[in-house]
């Protein structure tokens, strides 16, 4: 795994490094603003950014704006000290894939940059939950069964469209889980959850992860969610 680590605290930078790297995680590059990084992902084409949020000259979100803008498949991770709502939301909205504090410890770190590659939003614990339930509250009840993008394309979907399994899946890898955990969870492989992960997308008309999450928000999927 090629990681870029944008943070403008030198000593975090080359803590991070050393942290990861004996974990076999290769760091190809660091930035100590939202600016240099920009460039940096452009050129090194990292798997997995991890973004900082409180920077000079071009902060994080506006930094993962700018990437995903140029390069909308990256991976972008927020690692922060921020534990505000408003800087999590925004930066979901901005293309961020997973939000992380850094009071988390190095084995929780690299599973998340794990699952962030293998394209499971990782969040600190409890962080998920403040997303679905904001994607939940800012839903309209009158379209509860729609998806997040089926005013563009005009089809109502709801939950009929999902096996019972596959929405055992959602709601496992809306908790956070990776694909790994949810395939222990449900004695099935990892690539066999990625199968199921896959399905879903297609069936609900969304092209990335981060919109399946909202849409799970929205639908108010919760661990208690009936599977038929």
């Amino acid at each position: 795994m090629k990681v870029l680590l944008v943070d403008d605290n030198r000593l975090m930078l080359e803590g991070l490094q050393n942290l990861l790297e004996a974990h076999n995680i290769e760091v190809v590059g660091m930035a100590a603003d939202g600016l240099e990084s920009v460039g940096l992902a452009r050129e090194l084409k990292p798997d997995v950014i991890l973004m900082d949020i409180r920077m000079p000259h071009c902060d994080g979100l506006a930094a993962t704006r700018l990437i995903k803008a140029e390069m909308p498949d990256a991976v972008i991770v927020i690692l922060t000290t921020s534990t505000e709502d408003d800087d999590l939301f925004e930066a979901i909205k901005s293309g961020a894939c997973g939000y992380l504090l850094k009071s988390m410890d190095t084995d929780e770190l690299v599973a998340a940059l794990d699952q962030a590659r293998q394209g499971v939003p990782p969040f600190s614990p409890g962080l998920a939950a403040k997303l679905l339930e904001e994607f939940a509250r800012i839903g309209n009840p009158e379209c509860s069964t729609s998806s997040p993008n089926s005013a563009e394309t005009g089809e109502e979907v709801s939950w009929n469209v999902l096996k019972p399994r596959q929405i055992e899946v959602l709601r496992l890898v809306s908790e956070g889980l990776s694909y790994k955990e949810v395939g222990a969870r449900l004695f099935l492989s990892p690539r066999t959850i990625k199968y199921h992960m896959g399905e879903i997308m297609n069936r609900l008309h969304l092209e990335n992860r981060a919109k399946v999450l909202a849409f799970a928000g929205r639908m108010g999927l919760t661990a208690s969610k009936p599977t038929k």
